[in-house]
Formats: structure tokens, sequence, C-alpha cells
């Protein structure tokens, strides 16, 4: 690895960093500086804004202006796969909306909504191909195996607009959720907290535990089968994989969910010729982030999952 000496920086901020906190700012500028290193920086006055000491927690005005010191950075060789033809042709034919300020995707199952862990790219890094000239911001999240509507913001003011209704519970997210058995039709409610640590290999661990945060889940049922049930659900909070330890702890596991779900429901269930996890967010609605217009998207079911509601009902007839 070789060394690299960047030179003073200064740098005049534009809209688009209006409300960045200044640590935030330098992670995703300072690429390849030790984020310990950039805190140093911070605490000993280095970087300076306006030509003043700022603390880290510092939130950026449009026109401040960053004085960046000579840093020294090792340049690794980075490896980075571009999405194929084939998998930005399926990302652009499946954005439901766009403008100036956000974009909705019907996210495919299958798809992260970023790169890493072993991942060559992610939505956000084939949107960003197809979109060279935004600035995409994801505004949520979505597991890689949920399918449906995903929010991106195409401006900063956007994200933090959108964030903010989020923080206030404004937006309102609805999924289809296809669960082992009968779910039982008084159970409209689900507050269970919800615990996420790390195991000694760094994997995610999440569960039910009483010192995990708070966490709301609503239900309604939507249609009853022999041995399944179609939730319609909706997250009052929006904790790591919520809905699906929610169900599961309730004893309804989603069907082909490889983490919290049952082989043996998976094993009827795949004579349906379903073969993703059947999690689906099917409905938001929420206020347009510049125009303050209330804006509701349906994002319908892809085949695979359509498919096994047919089979379902042909079962149950």
């Amino acid at each position: 690895m070789k060394a690299k000496i960047l030179k003073v920086q200064h740098l005049v901020i534009s809209e688009h960093y209006i409300g960045q906190r200044l640590d935030n700012f330098l992670f995703s500028y300072l690429k390849g500086v030790p984020k310990s290193k950039i805190y140093r920086i911070l605490r000993t006055g280095q970087i300076r804004v306006n030509k003043k000491r700022t603390k880290y927690k510092y939130k950026l005005i449009e026109g401040d202006t960053l004085r960046i010191p000579p840093l020294h950075i090792l340049e690794t060789k980075k490896i980075f796969l571009s999405p194929n033809r084939k998998e930005i042709s399926i990302l652009e034919k499946a954005i439901l909306f766009e403008d100036n300020h956000i974009l909705i995707l019907n996210k495919p199952s299958g798809i992260a909504v970023h790169g890493g862990s072993g991942l060559s790219f992610g939505v956000i890094e084939g949107l960003r191909l197809l979109r060279p000239n935004s600035h995409l911001e994801l505004v949520h999240r979505l597991d890689r195996d949920t399918s449906g509507l995903l929010l991106l913001a195409q401006k900063r003011s956007a994200l933090r607009s959108l964030h903010e209704q989020l923080r206030t519970k404004e937006v309102r997210k609805e999924y289809l959720a296809l669960v082992q058995g009968k779910w039982p039709p008084n159970c409209k409610i689900a507050t269970l907290p919800i615990l996420k640590k790390y195991s000694n290999n760094q994997d995610n661990i999440v569960c039910i535990d009483i010192h995990g945060k708070a966490s709301e889940t609503h239900f309604s049922v939507e249609e009853y089968f022999n041995d399944a049930t179609l939730l319609k659900v909706r997250p009052i909070t929006g904790r790591t994989h919520q809905i699906r330890i929610h169900t599961s702890y309730l004893g309804h596991p989603i069907a082909f969910d490889n983490r919290y779900g049952l082989s043996n429901f998976d094993k009827k269930i795949i004579k349906t010729g379903l073969n993703r996890m059947f999690l689906h967010a099917h409905f938001m609605k929420f206020k347009h982030p510049h125009s303050g217009q209330l804006l509701k998207f349906h994002a319908p079911l892809d085949k695979n999952l359509q498919n096994c509601l047919i089979n379902l009902r042909n079962q149950n007839s």
C-alpha cells in the first residue's frame, strides 16, 4: 500500500449539504481516512469552519468555508463490480415515480439496498449510475429479500424533510406478509421490545428482549388459507427485522424467511411455486417534501407472489 499526501483543502459548502453534521460530511469526503483520525483533527482544531474551531456535531450551512489540513492516507486497491446491463434495466423498470426531489422504486426481492458484505452492488449504487447528476440518498431501508416500495431523496433538503416525517410518524407504510397457520383475528397489535446485538463474528443478532427498544406493529387479516394467512402489516416503529421477528415470536413466521422461519412450513408452501420470502411493502403515504402534497403509492406484487396466492386459493376451493 502506498501513502498519499492530501494538501490543504478549502471547501465552500453548497446547498446540497445544508443540515449535514460536520463529522458525517468528513467521513464521506475523506474516504480512506480513519474515523478516529478525523475526530482527532476535529478535537485539536485542525479543521476549521469559517476560520473557527468547531464541534463534530455542527450542522453545515450553505456558504460555510472549511479548511482541511494536510493528511496522509493509505491507498488501497479497491475492486468495484458495476451492475451489468440486465441489473440496471431491472432497476430502471422498477421506478414507479420520479421528480426533482424524490424517487420511488418497487424494489425487487434479492437486491440489497446498498452494496457491501460481499455484495458487488445495491439499489443505491445502481441508481446513482442511472442518475449520475442526482444526489440520491436512501430515506429508509428494506431487507434484501423484501420487495416493494423504497423511497429515495434526490436532494438533501428532501432527505431532511422525509426523515422528519419518519420521526414524527407521518409516513404510513403497509406490508403484505404470508405467515404460517391461522392468525388470531384478535391479535391486532404487537408491542414487543427488540434488542439488536452482535455475535463474535460481527453478525447481527436480533431478538425479543425486555432490554430492547420499544417496537410496535399493527396487523389485520387479509385472507385465510388452509395452513397460512395473508396479513396486512403496518409497522409503527422501524426496528431491524421488526415485522419478521414479531410474527415469528407470535408463532406465525413469514413464508421463506431463512432467519426466523420454519422449514416445515416452507416445504408445504414451496408447492405453490413460491421461491422467495413473502414480505412486500405494498403501500406508502407521505407528504411531498417540497410541495407538501399528500402522496400515496401502491406497489403490485411480483408474479411469484401472485402465483403463490392463486395456488393457495385453488387449494382452498
